[in-house]
């Protein structure tokens, strides 16, 4: 594995082709609240794209034209969380998702447990550490383990997708599924804008 890790933004000439997998590291879990401090991406192919975020520096125009290209993949787990972030420090409102989160509700019925991890270990047969989760993402120079743990985040959402979208199709799910991460953007917005609570609820 090799992890590269840029400042502020990825090289103009790096190509990362048509499907790529996103994670994010923010200082907590409140987007509106808690800065955007890392961006993870891989193509799926073994290796790790780190951007690192200074506070109140995100211009990162490479980035922003890679997420904002309607014809790009863009595969997460938890995709709610990462978009609003995305879209709060970004400005890009990022399309054409896949979230395995989702996938894997619809597809593994039969679990309560659809965290990355469980479904690394269930789905992969990978078992993925968790150790730095909630270390300081903030911190101006990161450690090994933190850019290891990072770059964990998305090495195995290529092959995480291609397993849940086999069991979708087998369930014929795979539609839904599909619906499912088209309302996401709509479901970042109205995160952001003050509707956390579910809005088809009675």
């Amino acid at each position: 594995m090799t992890i590269n890790l840029y400042q502020g933004d990825i090289p103009s000439h790096l190509d990362l082709g048509k499907s790529i997998a996103i994670d994010t590291e923010t200082m907590g879990l409140n987007p509106l609240r808690d800065r955007l401090c890392l961006i993870q991406i891989s193509t799926g192919d073994g290796h790790a794209h780190l951007v690192q975020f200074k506070p109140d520096s995100y211009d990162a125009p490479n980035l922003k034209k890679l997420l904002s290209n309607p014809e790009v993949e863009k595969i997460f787990h938890y995709a709610r969380f990462d978009v609003a972030a995305i879209l709060i420090y970004l400005d890009v409102l990022v399309e054409n998702i896949y979230c395995t989160k989702i996938a894997s509700k619809l597809a593994r019925t039969f679990s309560g447990a659809h965290g990355l991890k469980a479904n690394c270990a269930d789905v992969l047969g990978v078992d993925l550490s968790k150790q730095q989760q909630t270390s300081d993402w903030g911190a101006e120079q990161l450690t090994e383990k933190q850019l290891e743990y990072a770059a964990s985040d998305v090495l195995y959402l290529h092959q995480l997708k291609e397993k849940l979208n086999e069991m979708l199709t087998r369930e014929d799910r795979i539609d839904l599924a599909y619906s499912c991460f088209n309302f996401i953007p709509t479901r970042a917005m109205l995160d952001i804008s003050g509707w956390e609570e579910d809005i088809f609820d009675h």
